[in-house]
């Protein structure tokens, strides 16, 4: 072989191997292996979940029960996965939840019993404590909690400094401890939720029912219109109160209270808007009735409609 033609038959083969290469760089073919990825380090939790609200309500209604004007309150709440559930809907999830709330009045225009009325004497305050677990069994959520309530100015409040309900084993006392059951049931946009709470402080058991209904107005506004209602059993009647005594409807003597039956029904609607990924704020009304195991102890009338707002953090 000539050497023009061997140079010539090398030319022709490098161009078919570079045409090849070209080839299948162009079909997608890695000239390497890929770097392998390091799996992330194994934790403890996958996430822990956290909402913080802040909020305002005109009227502090707490089973029924009105406690004070004017509110403030915020709180914290953190839910701690502890076994992760199958599936898109989280069936089989067993969570744990930590919160804290704090909530005071602002202003609340008040009236003793012996008739002194002020726009700033009363003073009213709370901090909740709680800790929950709560399972997802895919058709409904089953929760055990126990809460312990503060009361630095007594379960009724102070007025000028002295408490409204001193001496006595309800309305006077400084803190409480409770247990409770609770269900939630989702049925398409709507929620049932039901609740068992038993009170160490006063040996009362209380039973709640609510729900409420979801209307997605468009992708950041919804409307919710809820119910909720109430029935107790020896749980915080007024009968031992010097507190209960003077309210809208006169003088009640003591130990003439009920000492079970329903305490209320609260209709509210509210409107939850999303402000942000993580921001959503909710105004809403509402309206209570007083039935007989709070008509007679309330130091309002027995329909109240009232309203409030309230800011949402998500993390």
């Amino acid at each position: 072989m000539k050497p023009n033609s061997m140079t010539s038959y090398i030319a022709k083969s490098v161009a078919v191997l570079a045409a090849c290469a070209a080839l299948n760089a162009t079909a997608g073919t890695p000239a390497k292996a890929p770097a392998p990825v390091e799996p992330e380090p194994s934790t403890l939790f996958d996430s822990i979940g956290a909402t913080l609200d802040v909020g305002y309500d005109s009227r502090y209604y707490y089973r029924g029960l009105w406690f004070a004007d004017n509110i403030v309150w915020s709180s914290l709440n953190i839910a701690v996965p502890l076994i992760s559930g199958s599936g898109e809907d989280g069936a089989g999830s067993l969570t744990w939840g930590i919160g804290a709330t704090y909530i005071s009045t602002v202003e609340t225009p008040f009236q003793n019993a012996a008739g002194v009325g002020s726009d700033n004497g009363f003073d009213y305050s709370e901090i909740d404590l709680l800790t929950s677990l709560t399972y997802d069994a895919g058709f409904a959520k089953f929760g055990v909690q126990y809460l312990h309530y503060f009361y630095p100015d007594t379960y009724a409040g102070t007025f000028n400094g002295v408490a409204n309900g001193a001496n006595d084993g309800e309305f006077g006392i400084k803190g409480a401890g409770e247990v409770g059951f609770t269900v939630t049931i989702p049925i398409s946009a709507a929620n049932l939720y039901l609740g068992y709470y038993y009170d160490f402080r006063v040996g009362g058991s209380y039973f709640q029912a609510a729900a409420d209904y979801t209307i997605a107005v468009n992708d950041w506004l919804s409307i919710v219109p809820a119910i909720q209602t109430g029935y107790g059993i020896d749980y915080y009647t007024g009968n031992q109160s010097p507190a209960a005594l003077t309210n809208n409807s006169g003088v009640n003597p003591l130990g003439t209270a009920s000492t079970s039956g329903f305490t209320h029904v609260l209709f509210s609607v509210g409107a939850p808007i999303k402000l942000t990924k993580i921001a959503t704020l909710t105004p809403y009304i509402a309206w209570n009735h007083s039935l007989d195991l709070r008509s007679s102890i309330n130091f309002t009338t027995h329909n109240e409609v009232f309203g409030g707002v309230k800011l949402s953090l998500a993390f």
